[in-house]
């Protein structure tokens, strides 16, 4: 009769553990779920088809996409985090948001993961490690930014692509008095006017990373004549907008676009996608630079991904990682990463879609920078974002609006 209680003793304990591995806690069997958080809404489709990839490699593991909606992700996953609720992997932001939660001890240290430090550029290392040395993340894609354009508009209108901002102006000036929209670009979103638009083609004005650096570090001024220039071109570009553009959010804009009721669009790369069934020839070039300068292009480190330091299953998510610092990982996350999302390893990767390969040769031969402020002055984001949209709407000259943003560095 003991015996008989034992079993029974048995049975019920095994009741009671078969739904805690149900939820992905690690028993004997061997198999694991983990949960990846991401600011990426739009991509759980990809994202799903590279993570049954992965599961090829990984038979025992299962990683579940679990994306935040992108404005509310900085504090949705701080406070998980906080509470011990936090996801075994993690989209990591560059730079400051990033080291923020290396500091406070939630994003592990990376630096050993094999292939990390040797299959990355140092340039595509740096906005994911501390002073250091130390890395946070494991660098997965990056963005560009770019003008995209009508090409039957252009052919039918006899414009060519502008190679200064001069030029730019000039076809905005003749499509506006043949009666089109010249731009598709509003101000109700706000954060897009700033980081496609005026971050987009501030190293035009301002110079790439050697220049942006002696600005952080004070030696040049954010409100010089090379600052008030570019909030001047804002304000020239303004006439070009929609009508009642400060109402125009960012999904109005792609519409606008894609309807053919603007002939372009400064956005980033990521909006690629939205176009793919347009029922019109579309390209891209490059915001070009004044005369006399030279165009450079915003190519920014979006996302990387990292692991949870609190997570309960440390060596299965390294090993995901790992394989991301593989030639076979990377290639199978730009098969998988949605069209304008650009690999970040130091392998040839070939990208099978026209308009991503044409955002990519728009580097060549051309300096590349991240976003002005996201490497060491991300205090200045609101107040620049908020400058740009005053001087857009005429509340403001260019030159106040640079030194409205100047009086607070």
């Amino acid at each position: 009769m003991k015996r008989m209680n034992v079993v029974l003793c048995v049975l019920l304990l095994l009741c009671v553990l078969l739904p805690i591995a149900a939820q992905g806690t690690k028993v004997s069997v061997g198999e694991v779920t983990l949960t990846m958080g991401s600011w990426r809404t739009d991509d759980v489709v990809q994202m799903n088809r590279l993570l049954a990839e992965y599961k090829k490699v990984a038979p025992n593991v299962t990683i579940k996409f679990q994306p935040t909606n992108p404005p509310d992700y900085n504090a949705t996953l701080r406070l998980q985090l906080d509470s011990n609720t936090g996801p075994d992997l993690m989209y990591a932001r560059s730079y400051a948001a990033g080291e923020e939660l290396f500091k406070a001890g939630y994003f592990a240290d990376c630096t050993d993961i094999p292939g990390l430090m040797q299959n990355f550029t140092a340039s595509n290392l740096a906005p994911w490690q501390m002073d250091d040395g130390k890395m946070f993340a494991v660098p997965f894609a990056a963005v560009s930014h770019a003008v995209y354009y009508n090409k039957d508009i252009f052919r039918k209108e006899g414009l060519a692509i502008p190679q200064s901002w001069e030029d730019f102006l000039a076809v905005l000036r003749t499509l506006k008095s043949r009666g089109y929209t010249p731009l598709a670009n509003g101000l109700a979103d706000e954060w897009d006017i700033l980081e496609t638009f005026f971050l987009g083609m501030l190293p035009n004005f301002i110079g790439g990373a050697d220049q942006r650096v002696r600005y952080e570090s004070g030696e040049l001024k954010l409100n010089d004549a090379s600052f008030v220039a570019a909030y001047q071109a804002m304000a020239d570009a303004a006439p070009y907008c929609p009508v009642g553009f400060e109402s125009v959010t960012y999904n109005d804009s792609q519409v606008l676009f894609a309807s053919q009721k603007a002939v372009m669009f400064v956005d980033g790369s990521w909006t690629a996608e939205v176009y793919k069934d347009a029922a019109f020839d579309w390209g891209l070039f490059a915001i070009p630079a004044p005369r006399g300068k030279k165009t450079a292009i915003c190519f920014h480190p979006d996302m990387a991904i990292t692991m949870n330091r609190a997570t309960t299953h440390p060596d299965e998510a390294r090993a995901f990682l790992a394989w991301l610092c593989t030639r076979e990982g990377a290639t199978m996350a730009s098969e998988n990463l949605p069209v304008g999302y650009f690999p970040m390893i130091n392998f040839p990767i070939t990208l099978t879609d026209v308009h991503a390969n044409e955002f990519l040769a728009l580097n060549s031969g051309k300096e590349t920078d991240a976003r002005f402020v996201w490497p060491a002055l991300m205090d200045l984001y609101a107040p620049m974002n908020q400058a740009v949209i005053r001087v857009m709407k005429g509340q403001v000259t260019a030159k106040q609006a640079a030194d409205s943003v100047a009086a607070l560095f």
